[in-house]
């Protein structure tokens, strides 16, 4: 099969980001139905997470304590373990695989909330990712004192990084921004403040230029 071929069978890939209480998990719902609608072969999936032994490290990574460099070591173990196991196949056999969060999260959690050194990040998503790049991330944008306020609402039993205080959720969205400015083509940001319907539509008609 030709180089073209392969890109044109290849699956797309498309990632959901954004702080905590803005909405996205709900959104991933919608957008994997909608495109499920269409006939199309869909990977609902999440991180930490993915595969059982992903699960395994999501259970510890938000209930447990524990050093920074620890904490983003495992996030990118399960996220190798995802690739390899989930992510990967399913492109390769021309599925589209709709990820709630992946790497962005890493810079922004556990980079810019976290305050861990950047380069040491970008050393690990280039040796755990390859040349693995989303079709698509959209990011949900919303005002920090909304989403805790969702949480507050919506959250009766917050984990580790839920119950972060209002600094912390700044300084995450503040790095997810960044990441939308350094790449356009790569990231659309939704407002997540928008009613349900009015998001729908949008996310609607940014998939389907994929």
């Amino acid at each position: 099969m030709s180089k073209l071929a392969q890109e044109q069978s290849r699956g797309r890939f498309i990632t959901m980001e954004g702080i905590d209480g803005a909405g996205k998990s709900t959104q991933h719902r919608w957008l994997v139905e909608h495109l499920r609608a269409q006939g199309r072969d869909v990977v609902a999936t999440r991180e930490p997470g993915g595969t059982p032994l992903g699960e395994k490290l999501r259970s510890l990574l938000l209930a447990d304590a524990m050093n920074l460099e620890t904490e983003a070591l495992l996030m990118f173990a399960a996220r190798r373990e995802h690739i390899a196991e989930v992510i990967q196949p399913a492109l390769e056999r021309g599925a589209w695989v709709v990820c709630d969060r992946f790497t962005d999260a890493s810079l922004a959690y556990q980079g810019g909330g976290r305050g861990l050194a950047m380069e040491k990040l970008e050393t690990l998503a280039k040796w755990v990712l390859g040349d693995l790049t989303p079709d698509l991330t959209l990011l949900f944008d919303v005002p920090v004192a909304i989403a805790i306020e969702r949480l507050r609402i919506n959250t009766p039993d917050p984990d580790r990084f839920e119950r972060e205080q209002q600094d912390f959720f700044e300084r995450v969205r503040n790095t997810y921004l960044k990441i939308a400015a350094d790449e356009p083509s790569r990231v659309r940001v939704i407002d997540a403040s928008l009613a349900p319907e009015v998001i729908n539509a949008l996310l609607q008609e940014v998939v389907a230029t994929l």
